[in-house]
C-alpha cells in the first residue's frame, strides 16, 4: 500500500489537557471527518500528543492544508511553545515506505 503520513506533535499548555482532548472527541469541536484514509491522535506524554494522518498521495494533504490550518486554529490557544526553534506545532511528512 502506498501513502503518504502527515504527523504534527503538539505540547499542551498545563491545565488545558482535559479541554484539548474534548475538542477533538466533540461534534463542536475539531472537524476531521472525510480528511484523508485514517487519523490518529496519541498521547505521548502528560501534556504531549502526536497527530498522525495517513493519505492517499502528497498532492491529497497539501490540498487539504488550508482546512487543517483552520481546524488548528480551533486549538492553538491550548497549545504551549514545544522551543524557540520549533513553535508550537512539530510536524513531520514523507512517502510510505513499509507498512505490515
Amino acid at each position: 500500500m502506498a501513502g503518504f503520513i502527515s504527523t504534527v506533535r503538539f505540547l499542551v499548555k498545563e491545565g488545558c489537557v482535559d479541554e484539548f482532548i474534548r475538542m477533538h472527541n466533540s461534534p463542536d469541536g475539531i472537524n476531521q471527518k472525510g480528511i484523508g484514509i485514517k487519523q490518529y491522535m496519541t498521547q505521548t506524554g502528560d501534556r504531549t500528543f502526536t497527530w498522525i494522518g495517513l493519505f492517499e498521495s502528497e498532492d491529497q494533504i497539501a490540498g487539504l492544508r488550508p482546512h487543517l490550518v483552520g481546524e488548528l486554529d480551533k486549538i492553538r490557544d491550548l497549545l504551549d511553545e514545544i522551543s524557540s526553534e520549533v513553535g508550537l506545532t512539530d510536524p513531520a511528512s514523507g512517502p510510505v515506505i513499509w507498512t505490515t
